[in-house]
């Protein structure tokens, strides 16, 4: 008997942290069991080959918002070539509905509901030992919707399971140089987020932290690049998050980052204290701010005062260590567009590495999906459900905030323009204007229908900056060259920077006295100084640009890229003399 556990995933680099775990539970059947995952980017047709010759008599699928579609279309085609395959799937996109997902998708024989450990377990069992006199019929398995000669059986959702008896999911972490990968120290939520399915599970548990203790050991022991936990707030319970970063401080191997969703409104002045004595680049933090108006976060059930939120991340960004990153929703009831720009405005003031602006996703299962028709919510019909309209933001709005986010995701999440845009967006009443601006010259010049390269993005911004007529545009062409050389050694410098020829013996001169007593460049002493100018970069600006300051004079620069910030990745720069 063999069955295969699919996961069909949205990236090379990420894993499913799900079908691991069930292989892991299952381990007394691991022979009979093998694990695959694949990437939504992938052919189909590569797949279907592929599980075509592993010829599996039970195939499993993992289903979520962003591979739904592309699954319905492997096992339409899969039942085909492989007729006598008994295929199951679980994960959210079908737990909540399974009769009518079954209904839909007559291949599939059966569902598995909510947590998948111990149901899969007695599926294995049932499959693999059939036969025996001990085995557990399909009825006698909670949490499965299944076929049956009269009709459909559900035998509902399991009781939920006690952490520590789960197994560690990853059995060689060396096959997953180059991925992410996922861990969980709790399962449920203490909160009742209308827009989030993890509110319907209200048995929040957490394993214990001497488990959870030995299995980031694994981790740091094998130096893997990254970890997220998928807690869903992971600071719900003071003591086990205190608990859990002090390990991870004190047991810190260099390399490791570590990925935490949390109530930021949660933190307390221990935590913090303890957060701004790790190295930078140790951990990151995901916070879901949603809205800054008062009357939705209550209508979402959701309700964190922002000035507790700020206070906060502004305490976490002083230590100047940690990467953040904030998110919005947009379509929540009671948020019209001039509400959610003021909520925009809000977060953005905040100057975290990131800044998501998302839109409302009407989840089965959620109680936004029973309150939809009550707030005149008009969403897409396939995945993600995306919300197209309220009773308080019309689609035409929707279309002005998708410009705004595009803006935002290239102009400010990418970071490669961070000094530039923090001076442009004083250019306007307030940063909002300035990225719905920058989206309306992008539509109407026909710019957002092509892809740009990073230079083309810098050039159009210029071009936009100086349709605003903005005072000085030499002043923004040498904020985007410092821009463009804090991020790399640019072999080819831009049409639109200054000449280098005038400071060319400077800049020798520079790099003599460097090699003879080091006062900028640590780290280049068995280097010469024409190999020391090679790998750094001198640029020498007559606009006060690392202060973003419209002061004229001489300001060289040298970047050093072999000190680069692990928060933003861009290299040293530091102010030099000639």
């Amino acid at each position: 008997m063999k069955i295969l556990l699919g996961a069909v995933n949205a990236k090379y680099i990420h894993t499913n942290l799900a079908v691991h775990s069930l292989l892991a539970y299952s381990r007394e059947f691991s022979q009979d069991i093998a694990l695959k995952e694949y990437t939504i980017n992938q052919e189909k047709d590569q797949i279907l080959k592929d599980i075509y010759h592993r010829a599996p008599e039970v195939l499993c699928f993992s289903c979520y918002i962003w591979n739904i579609s592309y699954v319905k279309d492997l096992i339409r085609d899969l039942h085909k070539i492989l007729p006598d395959t008994v295929i199951w799937t679980g994960g959210p996109e079908v737990s909540y509905d399974p009769e009518n997902f079954l209904k839909e998708m007559p291949e599939v024989f059966g569902v598995m509901l909510g947590e998948g450990e111990e149901t899969f377990r007695k599926l294995a069992k049932h499959y693999i030992i059939e036969g025996q006199e001990k085995e557990e019929t399909l009825s006698g398995i909670p949490g499965v919707c299944f076929r049956t000669e009269e009709g459909m059986m559900n035998t509902g959702f399991p009781e939920v399971m006690d952490m520590d008896q789960l197994v560690f999911p990853y059995e060689d972490l060396s096959r997953y140089a180059h991925k992410i990968l996922y861990y969980e120290s709790s399962r449920g939520c203490p909160f009742s987020c209308s827009y989030c399915l993890s509110s319907v599970d209200k048995k929040l548990r957490f394993k214990s932290l001497d488990l959870v203790k030995k299995e980031l050991g694994i981790f740091l022991q094998e130096q893997v690049p990254q970890v997220k936990f998928v807690d869903r707030t992971f600071n719900c319970r003071e003591s086990h998050a205190l608990e859990i970063w002090r390990y991870i401080r004190d047991h810190d191997n260099g390399v490791t980052n570590f990925h935490f969703e949390i109530g930021a409104d949660l933190l307390t002045e221990e935590e913090i204290r303890l957060i701004r004595t790790m190295r930078p680049g140790l951990i990151q933090l995901e916070i879901g701010v949603q809205s800054t108006n008062e009357k939705t976060l209550k209508e979402i059930r959701r309700y964190a005062p922002f000035r507790k939120i700020a206070e906060n991340v502004q305490a976490i960004r002083a230590g100047g260590n940690i990467h953040q990153h904030l998110d919005l929703i947009a379509g929540l009831p009671w948020e019209d567009y001039e509400s959610f720009s003021r909520s925009f405005n809000d977060v953005y003031s905040l100057y975290p590495q990131q800044l998501q602006l998302g839109f409302l996703k009407v989840l089965k299962g959620s109680y936004m999906y029973e309150k939809a028709g009550d707030y005149g919510c008009l969403y897409k019909e396939r995945e993600p459900y995306e919300v197209l309209e309220t009773r308080w933001i019309s689609y035409g709005d929707i279309i002005r905030l998708k410009r705004v986010e595009e803006m935002t995701e290239i102009y400010y999440n990418s970071g490669q323009f961070a000094h530039t845009i923090r001076a442009a967006e004083k250019e306007f009443t307030e940063p909002f204007s300035f990225y719905e601006a920058l989206g309306d010259f992008y539509e109407r010049k026909g710019y957002d229908t092509l892809s740009h390269s990073r230079i083309r993005r810098y050039e159009i911004l210029l071009e936009f900056l100086e349709e605003k007529k903005v005072v000085s545009l030499d002043f923004y062409r040498q904020l985007m060259v410092y821009d463009l050389y804090a991020r790399e050694n640019m072999k080819t410098r831009p049409s639109w920077a200054l000449e280098r020829a005038p400071w060319k013996e400077n800049i020798r001169a520079f790099y003599e006295r460097e090699k003879e007593c080091p006062r900028y460049l640590s780290g280049y002493r068995e280097y010469s100084s024409r190999q020391m100018e090679k790998m750094t970069h001198l640029e020498v600006f007559t606009w006060n640009v690392m202060e973003e300051k419209q002061e004229k004079g001489i300001y060289p620069v040298v970047f050093d890229y072999q000190k680069r910030s692990p928060l933003t990745n861009d290299a040293l720069a530091v102010p030099v003399e000639f």
